[in-house]
């Protein structure tokens, strides 16, 4: 597992936005994702009676809807132990396969390091 000291920056950063978007809105998840220009995009979960969507899946859809190309790598800070499938596949239908999808703990220590397949 890599360790969030060995980290590039930038992750670090998206990891801290993603973390600071769950606290702020008291949501279950917050995700944060960086295209391909270095723009970053934060969401929370998004729990509406006509509308379920993950943090992931918001913030993609806020840098799709923002012009955004291309993903460099995207960060969910949530209780989960391992990102979700549905994650995996909007990181991966913006970001291609192989753009990594960092899972930290509600305290930012991250879990998982994967990649969109």
């Amino acid at each position: 597992m890599t360790e969030i000291s060995e980290l590039d920056p930038e992750d670090k950063k998206i990891i801290t936005l993603a973390r600071s978007a769950r606290a702020r809105n008291g949501v279950a998840e917050g995700a944060a994702v960086r295209d391909e220009t270095g723009r970053t995009y934060v969401a929370g979960t998004v729990a509406l009676e006509s509308l379920q969507l993950s943090a992931v899946q918001t913030a993609v859809a806020m840098a799709v809807a923002s012009g955004a190309k291309g993903l460099e790598a995207a960060a969910v800070v949530s209780a989960a132990d391992e990102p979700a499938a549905a994650d995996l596949a909007a990181v991966r239908d913006l970001g291609g396969a192989g753009t990594p999808l960092l899972l930290a703990g509600p305290d930012g220590t991250l879990k998982v390091a994967a990649e969109a397949r």
